[in-house]
């Protein structure tokens, strides 16, 4: 799959913007076919059925192709974990799966299609979720950790694994918990495509977007981080 972009303003509103001017989608059988250096560019996009702007001189836009390959998961049945939740139920006390599917719903929610993976079947990824939008968009893979005490770093390179497995764009690993400093650093050098969602901030957003007061019955706090 190919979206052209391009850079320029609206000049009804002079705020940026990034039209498409051709989008083109082809399997690996399709693309094997081709031979590069001998083909024409213009017969080849319409050899693909690709959207060609009409008029790509006036930034006439196209709308992208959005083709996410979801093949390589296994997903297990949705059920609608939310509405077992009454009053301040503790994260802690609650099934694991039953977990994964309460964080799904919260993607959901976010604005996201996302779906729970079967158990021991997807190299830990416990659920995927995809955004559509065609630029910052794509396929995101999640763990989600019901921990007691600090996340290890292992954890979090081995979401790293998974996404580079998986040809994921995007990593979220969201726990009960806590991540340690060495664990945060690993997921700062990755330039923005691992996320981290601990305790305080996973109960603000089942708050936010589920209506949730949830509590985390920690043992003991999480340290204070040095500023």
């Amino acid at each position: 799959m190919f979206n052209g972009h391009v850079t320029t303003r609206d000049p009804a509103t002079g705020k940026q913007i990034h039209p498409c001017l051709v989008s083109v989608s082809a399997n690996r059988t399709a693309f094997d076919e081709l031979e590069l250096a001998h083909l024409d560019p213009v017969a080849c996009l319409r050899h693909l059925n690709a959207l060609v702007s009409p008029h790509p001189y006036d930034l006439e836009a196209v709308p992208p192709v959005v083709d996410f390959d979801l093949a390589r998961y296994k997903f297990a049945d949705e059920f609608d974990a939310a509405a077992d939740l009454d009053g301040r139920f503790d994260l802690l006390q609650m099934d694991p799966f039953k977990f994964e599917q309460l964080v799904r719903q919260l993607f959901e929610k976010i604005g996201m299609k996302s779906w729970v993976t079967h158990a021991s079947r997807d190299d830990g990824i416990d659920a995927v979720a995809v955004h559509e939008d065609p630029i910052l968009g794509g396929v995101c893979v999640i763990q989600a950790k019901r921990y007691k005490g600090v996340v290890e770093p292992d954890a979090v390179r081995a979401l790293w694994g998974a996404m580079e497995d998986k040809r994921a764009t995007k990593g979220i690993l969201v726990t009960t918990a806590w991540f340690g400093s060495a664990g945060r650093q690993f997921a700062a050098n990755q330039q923005e495509r691992i996320s981290l969602i601990e305790g305080p901030e996973l109960k603000h957003l089942l708050a936010e977007h589920l209506g949730l007061d949830v509590r985390i019955g920690l043992d003991r706090k999480p340290p204070r981080r040095r500023s």
